[in-house]
């Protein structure tokens, strides 16, 4: 029997080819190679404390081809890394403190990604009786007139910012605290401040993200919440690329329109509904 030569095997292969019927071949898909990969974010320790970064990086790395590094920081650290051009973009929580950075002419680009809220929390024997209070102020004054412990942050982070706030607002000078006996400060993030707190039955103010994540891990309940001060919102910001000619503002770029495209929204608005029964943010202004 007659069999065909490798041309005409060659010949029907390229006609099945044509024709469609050839199996196609592997998908090698792959994420864009930038030019510029490495991306530096600077954030606060909350969207890393709570998780969340945990989910998004990787998700944004494989999307785009870029690779982040992530400094957690409090967020006046982290304006503070902007203003030197020692990160691309910022991911932050203090919002007057934001506006002075865009109004220096340190960012170029500025946009809501989501908010949630600040917690009192502190132990369950609650010796402030501060428990199921709506207001802050009049929280912290019964805090202060019981001498109970209060642990801050005292690392300038929009946490920080927020409790400074309160204490001011409260009839307190807030940078004579330190001073006080039942004050005292970490100078560390919010999950370490926590933990101490915990470990000292004391009071903090932390934001609810990273509370419900570290939770099963702590001693404390939530005392005080729903008043509209504990309002927490963050903003993402593209460093101004005259400060530093390093600066990757095309991954700074990228990393805003990911973190605001509506798929990545859903992501957020969903974040720990599964395992707390509720989101962990919000993205609805």
């Amino acid at each position: 029997m007659h069999r065909p030569s490798w041309s005409m095997v060659g010949i029907l292969i390229f006609l099945l080819t044509l024709t469609g019927c050839a199996p196609a071949p592997p998908s090698t898909s792959t994420a864009p190679t930038p030019q510029h990969k490495e991306l530096i974010l600077a954030t606060t320790t909350s969207t890393r404390d709570s998780g969340l970064l945990d989910v998004l990086v990787p998700l944004f790395e494989q999307q785009t081809g870029y690779h982040v590094k992530v400094i957690a920081v409090g967020t006046g650290a982290a304006l503070r890394m902007g203003e030197k051009g020692d990160a691309d973009v910022l991911l932050v929580h203090a919002p007057p403190a934001e506006e002075a950075f865009m109004k220096a002419g340190h960012g170029i680009e500025r946009e809501y990604v989501m908010y949630n809220d600040f917690v009192i929390v502190g132990p369950e024997e609650d010796p402030a009786h501060i428990r199921g209070m709506k207001d802050a102020v009049q929280a912290l004054k019964k805090i202060a007139q019981a001498q109970a412990l209060w642990i801050s942050r005292g690392d300038d982070s929009g946490t920080h910012k927020k409790e400074r706030a309160l204490w001011k607002e409260a009839g307190f000078d807030p940078s004579e605290l330190p001073a006080q006996p039942w004050y005292q400060e970490t100078g560390q993030g919010m999950g370490a401040t926590l933990r101490i707190a915990s470990e000292k039955g004391a009071y903090t103010l932390t934001d609810r993200a990273t509370y419900l994540n570290l939770h099963d891990t702590l001693t404390l309940q939530i005392l005080v919440e729903g008043d509209p001060r504990l309002y927490n919102v963050y903003h993402v910001i593209v460093v101004n690329p005259d400060k530093n000619p390093n600066i990757n503002v095309e991954g700074a770029r990228a990393f805003v329109d990911f973190l605001t495209s509506p798929q990545v929204q859903d992501i957020i608005r969903s974040y720990g509904v599964d395992k707390f029964g509720q989101p962990l943010f919000h993205v609805d202004r």
